[in-house]
């Protein structure tokens, strides 16, 4: 994004040096590596800010994987909330949720296959060093099975089945649903800036779990130590043989930064944060504007 606000052209980055064979006698030049998949996140970048897809995105996508590129969504989102996108995953069915803490099968009703969990004691050593650290903060569990909550968290989605009650409670050895393992913690302040109660968290309890956030608010999403969307990614990447060079990928948020650099490519909506718009060199327009489907039909122009 230029200083005057405008948004850049959506061109990819340069891939990074690479030294010359042995035996050389001059710099190389490599063929950049073909697109086999695209990577996205949904709210805020995928999905417009009524939570639908475009008639153009959904083209794009269908167009994406009829030329073979594999279409992954990568959200923050537990698996219940995916129905908004459910009909848009085509060949392999699978989308990454909860911040990588969770691979699941669209096409089996969300169905969970892989799970890299918040281990419960290291979850309760974040929610002491948070209520010390930040007095007034309230939480959620999030598990395989839904989500629960303390009295004071906000209602941002009631759920009538949620078991409601401290987050030590939930978190017990010997609570409801002991037996599932935790997706996320989440942590709300109702005074806090988002951004600096991310660094308040991270220098109180980054030992014990990985934070990271998505909302316009103070709330923190929390997951086990080094789960993220990029490493959850990275590991579907490599069961398919697929290169970080060969992935481009999209977001809006700080939880999308690591994932954005780990891919060979990558894109921040006109619409992103500002930490999400200083880790990408690529920038295309808003998610309003279809912004991903944009960049997906110049790629496909591209091949030829």
């Amino acid at each position: 994004m230029r200083e005057d606000g405008a948004v850049t052209s959506a061109t990819e980055r340069p891939e990074p040096h690479q030294p010359d064979p042995p035996g050389s006698t001059g710099p190389s030049v490599r063929a950049p590596r073909p697109v086999r998949m695209i990577a996205t996140d949904l709210d805020g970048t995928l999905l417009r800010d009524d939570k639908s897809v475009s008639p153009r995105t959904v083209a794009a996508l269908a167009a994406a994987e009829e030329a073979g590129v594999e279409v992954f969504f990568v959200t923050g989102r537990p698996a219940r909330w995916m129905d908004v996108v459910s009909d848009h995953v085509h060949g392999h069915g699978l989308a990454i949720c909860a911040n990588g803490a969770a691979v699941v099968d669209l096409h089996r009703g969300g169905e969970v296959l892989e799970v890299r969990p918040l281990h419960r004691p290291d979850a309760l050593e974040v929610v002491a060093a948070l209520r010390t650290a930040a007095p007034g903060t309230s939480f959620a569990v999030e598990l395989t099975t839904g989500i629960h909550y303390e009295a004071e968290y906000p209602p941002f989605h009631l759920d009538p089945g949620a078991t409601v009650a401290a987050a030590e409670k939930l978190l017990a050895e010997d609570a409801r649903d002991a037996d599932q393992p935790v997706l996320k913690l989440l942590a709300h302040h109702p005074e806090l800036t988002p951004d600096s109660y991310l660094s308040l968290a991270r220098s109180v309890a980054g030992a014990h779990a990985s934070f990271t956030r998505s909302s316009p608010t103070a709330l923190l999403e929390i997951s086990g130590l080094g789960v993220s969307k990029a490493s959850t990614l990275a590991h579907c990447c490599a069961e398919r043989g697929i290169a970080p060079e060969e992935v481009v990928a999209f977001g809006d948020m700080p939880n999308d930064v690591e994932m954005l650099t780990w891919a060979g490519t990558s894109y921040a909506m006109a619409n992103a944060h500002p930490d999400v718009l200083a880790a990408t060199s690529a920038h295309t327009v808003a998610n309003n504007e279809d912004g991903v489907a944009v960049v997906i039909e110049r790629i496909l122009a591209g091949r030829g």
